[in-house]
């Protein structure tokens, strides 16, 4: 890994204008910069930098979708292979995560409360802290991560990371409140009288988006959202229907496979999929199978079924069917605190600096914008802590 890591980083150009940053990169990390450094043997500079710009460094350079970010911009690969800059991205922030010296400034004697520990929440959690605020997350499942954690296999986000991250930012002195769900005994208005200053909601997109089809039901169907929590208590069969595109549907048909199923296939309503190439090419690899132009109908006991191009319905014979067409938020939050508004696409509603419509309550993430990459999730969430704490400063008693 590491001579790969170094020939790589020997590939880069340092392009003056380098478009891997400023093009690719939703977050703008210096690239050229890091990988200066890291021909330089100054690795924990480097590992610093990124950690300063993106807490979640070391996660990003993992589920990233590289090839339409930062590799897909690199000059290097306009007539050949783009600069791998991912590897060189998690060499850098993997071997060094344990070495940050984190130093968080003196207290401010203020709390914050953070309600979700995905990537959003795990942002703002630690920005906060490193600006001296006293920080307790509040987590429905007993572990943080969220949707990295619960979302995203094994394969291909080790959860061993995440409890790292833990680690780290217990290190910092933030307070858990695991397996705790804001919404139903206790609400924000709660934490807003219990002298929090502010409030940060950052609770995802967990509720599958339906078909919309008959047979939605029945107990051969299942939604990839429940079923990436926890594979290990489904028995799919041999054969597995997957309906959806995305990379949603590349992790499940991936982590069907690595299951055991043996006829794995993914459904696409039109001519390609939307999921990354990279997912694709992987998923291809492991064995999923693929039918283009197929728009289903409804499902019944022995699958789903579909309609061609020339009208006429197929009934493909499947042991199980696995919904993957995306998430929406849930609504626990939203129900119970009426001054929360939503937008037109029924996702919580904030204004430019983030904030909902409750006074000191800010949010960002899948609750506000649906569900988008880990890395505009990071990217939206830098700018909310720095809006959180310029209120919190203005309201200091």
């Amino acid at each position: 890994m590491s001579v790969h890591v170094i020939d790589e980083a020997n590939r880069c150009l340092q392009c003056t204008n380098p478009r891997c940053r400023e093009n690719g990169c939703p977050i703008h990390t210096n690239i050229p910069k890091m990988i200066r450094l890291f021909k330089e043997n100054r690795m924990m500079e480097a590992a610093e930098m990124l950690f300063e710009n993106n807490p979640l460094s070391m996660i990003c350079s993992l589920v990233c979708n590289h090839g339409n970010q930062c590799e897909g911009n690199c000059v290097r690969g306009i007539k050949g292979e783009p600069v791998h800059i991912s590897s060189i991205e998690n060499y850098i922030s993997d071997s060094c995560f344990e070495r940050l010296d984190l130093k968080p400034a003196p207290s401010n004697g203020m709390k914050a409360a953070v309600i979700g520990a995905g990537p959003a929440g795990i942002t703002i959690a630690i920005i906060l802290a490193l600006k001296g605020y006293s920080i307790t997350v509040f987590e429905t499942h007993d572990k943080i991560g969220g949707i990295l954690r619960y979302g995203i296999p094994e394969f291909r986000l080790p959860k061993s990371i995440l409890d790292r991250y833990y680690k780290k930012m217990r290190e910092l002195g933030i307070k858990f409140r695991p397996n705790f769900s804001i919404g139903g005994s206790t609400g924000i208005k709660d934490l807003l009288n219990d002298g929090y200053k502010s409030v940060f909601i950052g609770t995802g997109a967990w509720r599958p988006r339906k078909l919309g089809v008959p047979g939605e039901t029945f107990g051969n169907v299942f939604y990839a959202i429940n079923y990436l929590n926890n594979p290990d208590v489904y028995e799919l069969g041999d054969k597995v229907a997957i309906i959806g595109a995305g990379n949603a549907a590349m992790d499940v048909a991936r982590t069907a496979i690595r299951h055991g199923s043996k006829d794995v296939v993914v459904y696409v309503r039109g001519d390609e999929v939307s999921a990354s190439p990279e997912e694709f090419e992987y998923a291809k690899v492991d064995g999923v199978k693929f039918e283009y132009r197929k728009s289903i109908v409804r499902i019944e006991d022995d699958g789903p079924v579909f309609k061609d191009d020339e009208n006429v319905e197929k009934l493909v014979p499947a042991d199980s069917v696995i919904i993957a067409i995306s998430q929406v938020p849930q609504d626990r939050i939203v129900t119970r605190e009426k001054d929360l508004k939503l937008n037109e696409k029924g996702n919580l509603a904030t204004d430019s600096n983030g904030e909902t419509s409750l006074p000191g309550v800010f949010a960002s993430g899948d609750v506000v914008t649906g569900a988008k990459t880990v890395v505009a999730a990071v990217a939206v969430s830098k700018q909310i802590a720095e809006d959180m704490d310029r209120y919190m400063k203005s309201k200091k008693d």
